[in-house]
């Protein structure tokens, strides 16, 4: 039992990271119906630029704020000067500039950062919280927290405020919404921006467990669009439910199968859901009228 246990934290920690990366797709594909490839940049960019700013003497909650401020501003540069210049293409090579712009933010964070694994001090120190059996580390609480919080607040945003009532018709209909009088590309900026920034947060909340590297964004971006893909690609709920079961399954064959096939796991959910239920777990089929 208490291994079991051990296994549903580990699988809720690391589920709880890939929920918000899920959660930065959504955003973006909702507001401009763009699968952003160069989200799990964002988290990388959030965890190096808060570990440089550290090691160069700026106190650890400022140098936290400068690294989601710098992500933030460059979620807005890559919809300013690459996806809206191409706004008229088609959706692969949306994609493909999504993809490009991955693999150059990794080639710069190559370059100004270092090749090197980077850690963070945890915020409530290193010692295990004994539960159950099982052993938890405070960071990984922190983490839960910092993912519900998030969660929690997007949701008031969107059910409370007027920008969020802008961008769920934006999402609905951009057409629509642009008759109306809602400036879409605004709404489109405030969606990459945001989901950078939840990007930054998230690798600056898992440093201290999994540390940082230039090139850790791949994986987590492959991993986050599985579960966006087995929530509901466009359901910010599907987002959440499907980050936290990839985590769990990933947790769980880990633990009782290998360790070797635990980054297989994604790419196995990716395949079986585009197979089986394409609309995912929350998402709903589009019906165009023709």
């Amino acid at each position: 039992m208490a291994e079991l246990l051990q296994f549903v934290f580990s699988g809720l920690t690391v589920g709880a990271i890939y929920a918000l990366v899920a959660l930065g797709f959504t955003l973006i594909y909702n507001a401009s119906d763009i699968i952003n490839f160069a989200q799990g940049e964002f988290v990388m960019l959030g965890g190096m630029t808060t570990v440089f700013m550290a090691l160069a003497g700026v106190p650890l909650p400022l140098a936290a704020l400068i690294a989601i401020i710098v992500t933030t501003g460059v979620g807005l540069a890559l919809h300013r000067f690459a996806i809206e210049p191409a706004r008229g293409a088609s959706s692969v090579a949306l994609i493909m500039i999504t993809i490009g712009a991955s693999v150059f933010l990794r080639g710069v964070a190559q370059v100004v950062f270092d090749k090197r694994f980077h850690s963070l001090p945890p915020l409530f120190g290193a010692d295990s919280i004994q539960f159950g059996g099982a052993a938890i580390l405070p960071q990984s609480l922190v983490v839960l927290a910092g993912a519900t919080v998030i969660v929690i607040l997007l949701w008031l945003f969107v059910e409370r405020t007027l920008l969020g009532k802008a961008v769920i018709a934006t999402a609905a209909n951009r057409l629509a919404a642009r008759l109306i009088g809602v400036d879409t590309r605004r709404i489109v900026d405030f969606s990459f921006a945001v989901s950078a920034a939840i990007g930054a947060i998230a690798g600056i909340l898992i440093t201290p467990i999994t540390l940082t590297s230039y090139d850790v964004g791949t994986l987590l971006a492959l991993k986050g669009f599985a579960a966006a893909m087995l929530g509901g690609i466009g359901s910010p709920l599907g987002a959440v439910v499907g980050g936290l079961l990839i985590g769990m399954i990933e947790a769980l064959s880990a633990g009782y199968l290998s360790s070797s096939y635990k980054d297989a796991v994604a790419f196995l959910i990716i395949l079986v859901v585009l197979v089986a239920m394409p609309q995912g777990l929350f998402g709903r089929v589009k019906v165009e009228r023709v």
